[in-house]
Formats: structure tokens, C-alpha cells, sequence
């Protein structure tokens, strides 16, 4: 039991809490007038923005931009804008900074235009050309959202000019950008005043519009109703109670209110939406208790709409079995057995990859057989080719095999160099013949090797911890965890006020009693345990207790694959 009252394997990916209400979100909707309709070749003629918050307009701007270029008789037909225009217009270079500074006048500023991939195409491709670095606002496309949320039935096309007359704004577009951009803002307050009734309320869900919600989706609202609005899980469920969905959330009531809106645009969720009669909600006291609890429930209940987390028994690992001549094997159980393991795979595939890494490196038996002083056995076929030395005629002696199943112990639990040295050699051997395929294999298995033996070894190092408490700085004060044995034992927040001493005090006698047990992740899932080390690796969180030692091998998976991925990002720039 847990606690008091922006890649893991198998941890479930979910969309952000929704949180930034669309009244206190500040949008410059943007408008420009080019040469032409490539970003590369092309170039702006006039620019026009509108920055508005809450439906209030506060601020406008506007100017003719010179292309330096001539500007096509068909554009000047279509947008009115002549040569003789913008022959004393300032140039791109000096209105590109206008530009991002009114863009950046308000923090949070998100950029919204109609067609927005164009528009914001040409600002990319000018800020390319002048060396300034693109700031990546969050965009809105009135196109994408008018379609999304009107059909053809209703609008006859949803060009802007459609689309102003359709919502009645005051303005008409007149392919100039600032009064396109006025009409833009009309379009937008159109379009959000449509999805108010669909329960759209934050820039979040805004932004995850792809279709209007369905039926059961609305008629399914109140179910977030009475909610907690802190962090926890929260477990949708059918009318017999059975689990059908697992999430988590940072606020319970937002989060799960978002899943009967136009933003959730899942298809097995909409479907789930027809069969869900309740929300359990479980309220924990930090996001990663909840994290935790949600990898927890997932793995028991197995509910159907979930895809990630369900199913942690079939991760794979690679093991160095124990018996007088030892052979790398592909498990999905880790044993008290002894035996060094790799991993946790996601897939059956990546493990074989890994121990082909190894069997790369190492001369190791790939036989089942069980060797017996009195009964001889062939050489395979590997023996002839070097590839094993055949201890199972004897022609490789116990103490050599010996040899080589130490190095790929020490490979597996250790320092890797010897797996790493074996695939980078050959494959610059490979590169200069210009065997690429072969290359890339090899480089796909090495890759394969270091991830696991990253894992288990981070794994590893936090599972012989017997005790741990580590604190991190929230809005709420310091979340404090107990970790035991890499499983999360209890968690707690200590609030302004509080005796920090009494607190610790209860917080360590009520945490859950964690035994040592064997292998990379003897107490926990191995994706739990993955959560609790990306938050103890957080710079803010600070160690208060720790019970016995907490150490990775210097020369370790890690460190090789952060070499390996230098050296991988120094040639491809070459």
C-alpha cells in the first residue's frame, strides 16, 4: 500500500492535464500576404496581427513588407497589393523582429491563423533566412477546427470569407492581412463559442479538437461531477463494476471531464464512452504516488481500453543461465536464481537482438543440451565455424569456456566494453566496404544490448537500496517519498507549518515493509521502479536518508550509451 492518508517500458502515455482557460489565454491571430504559396521560393508582402484575450481586443498589428522581389500579376489581381506599394515598404529583416516582438508581448502567447501550416511556414522560413531562431508558439488553425466542427452540410466550404459571413462577423476578408487577421478573430470567437456546449473550456482541449463529441459522449458529462481537483487515479468503470479504463491526473475532476469533450478524439475511447457508468476516483497525495497507482491497478485489473501497462508479466529479459557451461536465454521470468538478466524488452524481438549482441562478443554455447562426462556429443555446425569453441566434445575445456562466460557476465552487470569494442570495429569495418545493411543491424543489436543493460543496471543499483527518503519543492510544500527496494513505500507532502522531524518520523514507521529480494526488479514492477528513479534523477528533489549504498558501476551501460550516442551524433554530422 502506498502512502498515508515531457519513453519506461510499459508505462501508459496520456494527454497533459487540461488546465489553461481559454478566457485567460492570450492569441495573436496572424494573417500574411505573400508572392506566392511556397515558403521557400516565395516571399511575405504584407503583414497583418491581432492579439486578443477574454474576447477583448488588445492590440493591432500592421505593415507592407518589401519582398525585394517582383510580385506576380495574379497576386496583385487577388490582394490589391502593387510593386509601387511596397517599394518604400521596410524589408523582411527589419519587420521580422516587429513581428516577434508583438508576438511576445504577452507570456504564453499562442499564434492562431486560418490555414496556419502556410503562415506559419512563411514566418519559419524568414526567420531561417535572417538567422533568428523560431520561438515554436503553440499554434490554433481556424481551418482545421471549422472542419473538424462543420460540416459540409452546414457551411458550403470553410474558406474564411465562408466562414465570417457564416458567424456574422463585421469585418469581410479581403485577402489583406489585417483585415483578414480581424476576421480571423471573429471566426475563432465563432468557433469557440460552438465547442463551449461541448464542454471545451481550456487552450488543452482547444487544441485536441479533431471532431465534435458524440452522443454518449455528452450525455456521459456528469460522470467528473463532485470530482476531487487533486492528484490521484481515477477508474472508469461498467454498469457490473468491472474496470474499463485506468488513467491518472495531477486534477482528477479536469482530466476526467476532458474524456466528454470534443478534445478526446480516441476512437476506442469514444466507444468506451457508450459502456461507462461510473468513475471511481483515488485521491493520492503526490503525482507519483499516482504513477504509481495507476501501473499498479493497470497490471491487476487489465482493463480492455487500456493498450499500455496491462500486461508486464510478457516483457522479455536476457539471461546467463547458471549451469557448468552457461548459454544466454530470452525469459519472461526473473528467478532467485543467481543468474545475471537484462532488460525488461518490451518485445520478444529486442531481447534476441540483445543476446545476438552478446553471442557477437563472447563465443558462448547456443545448444540446450546437458553435458555429461560419459556421453560424447557432436560439434554443430557453429564449432566449424568458429563461432563456439565446442566444450561439448571437449575440444574447449571448462576453464576457457569459463573465460568467456565471466566476460559476458561482466558485460551484462558491469562494464560493457568488451560488446562495444567487438560491434563498433566491425562496423566500420562494414561502413568502408559499404555493407550498410550489415552495418546497421549490428548497430541496431548493439543499441539493443546497452538499453537493457542500461536498465537492469539502474534497476539493479536502486533495488539493493534497503531504505531511501527523498523530498521535492511543490506548490503544496515538500512531497516526500519512502522508497524501499526500488518499490515506492509511501509518499506524503510536507506542508508549511508542519514539524519536518515528527513528520519524517511517521511517514518512515508507516511505509510499507519492502523485503530485499533477487534480480534487476525483485519487489515492484520494473516500470514502477523506472518512475521512481526519474524522479529521485530530478535536479530539485533532494536525498534526506539513505539506508546501505546507492551506486552504478563507473564504467557502465550508461555511460557507454551516452558515449555511443556522441559518437553516433559526431558522424552523422561529418
Amino acid at each position: 500500500m502506498v502512502g498515508q492518508s515531457a519513453t519506461p517500458v510499459g508505462v501508459q502515455t496520456s494527454i497533459s492535464d487540461l488546465g489553461t482557460p481559454l478566457a485567460a489565454t492570450t492569441f495573436v491571430v496572424l494573417d500574411l500576404e505573400t508572392t506566392g504559396t511556397s515558403a521557400t521560393k516565395a516571399r511575405v508582402t504584407e503583414v497583418g496581427a491581432v492579439r486578443v484575450r477574454g474576447g477583448e481586443v488588445l492590440g493591432e498589428f500592421g505593415t507592407l513588407v518589401d519582398p525585394g522581389v517582383l510580385i506576380p500579376a495574379n497576386i496583385t489581381l487577388l490582394t490589391g497589393i502593387t510593386q509601387s506599394m511596397v517599394a518604400t515598404a521596410p524589408p523582411m529583416e527589419e519587420v521580422l523582429p516587429e513581428v516577434l516582438a508583438f508576438l511576445d508581448a504577452e507570456p504564453d502567447t499562442v499564434l492562431v491563423a486560418h490555414n496556419a501550416p502556410f503562415d506559419t511556414g512563411f514566418l519559419k522560413a524568414a526567420c531561417e533566412r535572417h538567422g533568428v531562431d523560431w520561438p515554436g508558439y503553440p499554434v490554433v488553425d481556424t481551418l482545421r477546427l471549422a472542419r473538424a466542427l462543420l460540416p459540409r452540410g452546414e457551411t458550403r466550404n470553410h474558406r474564411l470569407a465562408t466562414l465570417a459571413a457564416f458567424f456574422g462577423v463585421p469585418v469581410t476578408p479581403n485577402h489583406r492581412a489585417l483585415d483578414d487577421a480581424r476576421a480571423t478573430v471573429g471566426v475563432l470567437h465563432g468557433l469557440i463559442e460552438r465547442l463551449g456546449p461541448m464542454g471545451v473550456s481550456s487552450l488543452e482541449e482547444l487544441r485536441a479538437v479533431n471532431k465534435p463529441p458524440s452522443r454518449a459522449q455528452q450525455a456521459k458529462r456528469h460522470l467528473a461531477e463532485g470530482l476531487p481537483d487533486g492528484p490521484g487515479v481515477y477508474v472508469f468503470t461498467d454498469a457490473r463494476g468491472a474496470s474499463l479504463y485506468v488513467g491518472k491526473s495531477g486534477n482528477l475532476r479536469r482530466r476526467v471531464r476532458s474524456y466528454f469533450t470534443a478534445a478526446e478524439s480516441r476512437q476506442r475511447i469514444r466507444e468506451m464512452a457508450a459502456v461507462v457508468e461510473g468513475v471511481t476516483p483515488i485521491e493520492c497525495t503526490t503525482e507519483l504516488e499516482a504513477s504509481v497507482r495507476e501501473l499498479r491497478i493497470i497490471a491487476e485489473r487489465k482493463p480492455p481500453y487500456n493498450r499500455r501497462s496491462r500486461n508486464p508479466e510478457r516483457a522479455s529479459w536476457v539471461k546467463l543461465t547458471t549451469d557448468a557451461y552457461p548459454r544466454l536465454s530470452v525469459v519472461r521470468v526473473v528467478k532467485d536464481d543467481g543468474a545475471p538478466y537484462i532488460g525488461p524488452y518490451a518485445s520478444s524481438r529486442d531481447a534476441e537482438q540483445a543476446k545476438e549482441a552478446l553471442l557477437h562478443a563472447f563465443p558462448l554455447r547456443q545448444c540446450t543440451h546437458t553435458f555429461s562426462a560419459t556421453r560424447r556429443i557432436e560439434p554443430c555446425v557453429l564449432a566449424q565455424l568458429g563461432r563456439c569453441g565446442a566444450p561439448c566434445d571437449g575440444t574447449e575445456t571448462h576453464d576457457t569456456y569459463t573465460v568467456h562466460a565471466d566476460a559476458a557476465r561482466t558485460a551484462m552487470t558491469g562494464d560493457p566494453a568488451a560488446v562495444v569494442d567487438a560491434h563498433t570495429g566491425r562496423i566500420a569495418e562494414l561502413a568502408a566496404a559499404l555493407r550498410y545493411e550489415e552495418a546497421a543491424t549490428l548497430r541496431d543489436r548493439l543499441a539493443a544490448f546497452l538499453r537493457g543493460a542500461r536498465r537492469a543496471q539502474r534497476l539493479s543499483a536502486i533495488a539493493a537500496v534497503p531504505h531511501l527518503v527523498a523530498s521535492r519543492r511543490s506548490a503544496l510544500g515538500w512531497e516526500t517519498c519512502v522508497v524501499r527496494h526500488g518499490r515506492l513505500a509511501a509518499s506524503a507532502v510536507l506542508r508549511p507549518g508542519t514539524d519536518p522531524a515528527a513528520f519524517l518520523a511517521s511517514l518512515v514507521a508507516t511505509a510499507e515493509y519492502v523485503p530485499a529480494g533477487h534480480g534487476p526488479s525483485p519487489r515492484a514492477l520494473p516500470a514502477e521502479t523506472e518512475l521512481v528513479l526519474d524522479w529521485l534523477a530530478d535536479p530539485a528533489t533532494r536525498l534526506v536518508d539513505v539506508d546501505g549504498d546507492w551506486t552504478c558501476p563507473l564504467r557502465s551501460a550508461e555511460a557507454h550509451t551516452e558515449m555511443t550516442h556522441w559518437a553516433h551524433g559526431r558522424a552523422s554530422a561529418q
